[in-house]
This record gives structure tokens, sequence and C-alpha cells, in this order.
């Protein structure tokens, strides 16, 4: 057994705005020794006249952050302390940095986060909380929670990023959300301050910055269940529709962790609601038509799961080489060698394919006899004027294919 208790060689020291003084012992002892310190300008700056005591060689992190996760791992072999904000492992940098090091080879001496000090500030119970890093994240990530009462601590980049927050929530219609802008918590910069998103004025927010929100107003929520309103997709009539989509997802029983691919995604309302349904899902979506994919993606960023990846190109060619699904719904595009190529996919991968033409039909029923799974003929029928009456407008039947490989 491999010794993980060994010696590491990089510290992750969690700064705040109060500096040395919020230090611990470990983190101070680490600084002592230290051969290399390295951390963004403003952290090295907090270190105040501390830093000039050091021995150590003092290197400003670079920016964007990725760019200096390389030169790092040069130094492997020397006593190196990265600073960092707060908890490096919430929303912070020690969780880039540490992906790419084996266990043993780093510890870790963090802060308060932003996120502990801000419901101190305000007494909020954290577990109950939701809490988001949008550094560099785009505002859109916040649909699917928002609804009246949510509570929401969200890091920003900068002031500029608040007003657009402000602004962002007046257009989703809640405009009359309580906004708390917590400025520079825990060092002698801070300062609270409140607005609401329709009549956000304030000015000079000053960085590190985090917001408060209490969602108010008469926005459209999106719903919890699979099976959204077709209109919350932009789409060309290319589109399954919402009762099919409720019974496609059931039956693709999405779980915590998984991929899928949705092969044929016209607007990709399948791979998003996949991605809505849960945490920790994945989704690749494979469309042919260039317009169509532009389409998928730009309703995935509106509904906050801007990182489905919609892969263009004609199936099952576009298939090689992609990271491996726990589960596959086939809503265009159907074919034998498409099937053909999903029957190499590994066991235990489930597989939902939906047919509307008497061809494609035939091919399900093909299918079914040979592999198995479950053949499910859905017909749907909505009210509709009939001269001064009301009947029932009849879709066309889709049937479904459902097996586990």
């Amino acid at each position: 057994m491999s010794d993980l208790l060994q010696k590491p060689w990089l510290t992750i020291v969690g700064l705040g705005e109060d500096g040395i003084s919020g230090l611990s012992e470990a983190a101070r002892t680490a600084l002592a020794e230290a051969e290399v310190v390295t951390g963004a300008v403003r952290h090295l700056g907090l270190l105040g006249d501390l830093l000039l005591g050091l021995s150590a060689e003092c290197r400003p992190w670079p920016v964007p952050f990725a760019e200096g996760v390389a030169p790092l791992l040069t130094l492997r072999g020397r006593r190196v302390v990265l600073l960092a904000s707060g908890d490096p492992f919430w929303f912070g940098a020690g969780t880039v940095v540490t992906r790419e090091l084996a266990l043993g080879e780093w510890t870790a001496h963090p802060g308060p986060s932003t996120f502990a000090l801000a419901a101190a500030r305000l007494g909020w119970a954290l577990e109950a909380t939701l809490c988001m890093g949008l550094h560099a994240a785009p505002l859109t990530r916040l649909r699917p929670h928002l609804a009246p009462g949510l509570r929401a601590l969200v890091l920003l980049r900068d002031g500029a990023a608040v007003r657009a927050l402000a602004d962002y929530l007046c257009a989703q219609g809640f405009g009359e959300s309580a906004l708390v802008v917590l400025e520079a918590l825990g060092g002698p910069r801070e300062r609270v301050r409140q607005a609401t998103a329709a009549g956000f004025d304030l000015a000079d927010i000053a960085h590190p910055v985090a917001v408060a929100l209490t969602c108010a107003g008469a926005g459209r929520v999106v719903p919890c269940a699979s099976g959204i309103d077709d209109d919350w997709f932009d789409h060309d009539g290319q589109i399954t529709k919402r009762p099919v989509r409720a019974l496609a997802l059931s039956a693709l029983a999405p779980r915590p962790g998984e991929t899928l691919w949705d092969i044929g995604a016209g607007s990709g309302s399948i791979a998003i609601e996949w991605l809505l349904s849960g945490r920790d899902l994945k989704a690749l979506a494979f469309e042919r038509d260039p317009q169509r994919a532009v389409r998928a993606r730009d309703n995935a960023e509106a509904l906050g799961v801007g990182h489905l990846e919609v892969v263009e190109g004609p199936a099952p060619d576009v298939l090689d080489g992609q990271p491996q699904p726990d589960a596959v719904f086939i809503g265009g595009g159907l074919s034998l060698p498409l099937v053909e190529r999903l029957r190499r996919l590994r066991a235990g991968t489930r597989l939902v394919a939906h047919a509307v033409t008497l061809e494609s039909e035939a091919l399900l029923a093909q299918c079914q006899s040979g592999m198995g799974g479950n053949l499910l003929r859905i017909e749907l029928a909505q009210s509709a004027p009939l001269g001064n009456r009301r009947g029932w407008k009849a879709h066309y039947p889709v049937v479904q294919w459902s097996v586990t490989l």
C-alpha cells in the first residue's frame, strides 16, 4: 500500500481579506519554510510586511488562472505555498490545481469561505442556501433555480457583473428580488449594501464581491419534472413534444454522474431536460444540421445548461472517439447502420429510440425482434375547435423502443 501521508511538496493556504491576522500557526509556518510562494497579486499583497520577511521566491500567478498550473508542476520537489481565497476547495483554486496531483502531494490550510462569511452576516442557514461561483460562468446558470423565495449566494467577478445580475433578473421577470451586495468580507474594506434588482443603483463595488439574492417576482419558473412546455425551446418544428419527451426521459432514467448521447438532437430538448433533471449529469447532442446545432446550443444556454456539448455531423460517423454513454436517445436519423454501431457500446447502456414514419417503425420492430426490449406505441390527441364545438385532433403516433444492451 502506498503511503498517502508522505511529506507534501505543496501547501495551499486559504487567505482572507484580514490578511496574515487570519492565518493559522500551521499556515504561518508553511510560509516561513517555503522556497517558493505563489498566488494572485491581490493575495501576495494581503501578506503585507510578512512578505518582505520571507526568504522564499515570490511568483505572481498569471491570468487566466489555468496558465499557472503547468509552471507550478515544474516545482515538484521544492517547498511551495500557493495562496488562494478563503476555502480553496469550495469554488476555489485548490480544486483546479489538485486535479493534476496525486494524493499526498499537497496539504491545505483553508480559511473561512466567502459563503460562510456572508451567511454569518445575514443569519442564513448555509445548508439551505444555493451557493454558486459565477466568476467566469454565465449568469444563465441561475435560470433553473430562479423561483420566488429562493435564497442564493453568488460569487461574481466585479461590480459590472453585479449590475449584469440585476439586469438579468429583471429580464427574467424577477425584478422585485432583493440583493445584498457584500464586498471584501472579513477585512478592513468590508461593506454591505442592499438594493432591489429593478432599483439597482449601487456604484463603486469593490472586488472580491458576493451577492445574496432573495428571489421575488412573477417570472416564469422552470418546472422540476420532465416534460416542460415546448415554448421553453426555440425550434423549427423538429422537437420531441412535451408529453412524448416526458416518456422518453422516464425510459432513459437519468442517474447521477451519467452521460447521455442525444442523436438527431434537433432543438436539443431531450439532452437539455436530461441535464436539468439532476446534478453531475453530462450530455452530448449530435446534430447534422448546422442551424439546428446552433439552436440547440442557444436553448441550452438560455436554460442554464450551457455545458451541453453539441457535436455537428451525421451519425454514426460522428460518434467515433466520443466519451462512452450510459444512455442513448435516437430522435432522428434512425438507420440500421446506426443501430449496429450502437450495439458495440458497453453492456448495460440504455437505448431509447423514437419512430414516426412507417419505415422507421418497421426498423424498430426488426430491432426489437433481434435485440429484445420493449415497444410502446404513443397516440395523443388534443382538444381543438370543430365548428362551434370541440373535438379531438390526433397527433402522429410515436413508437418508442427501449432496451438495455
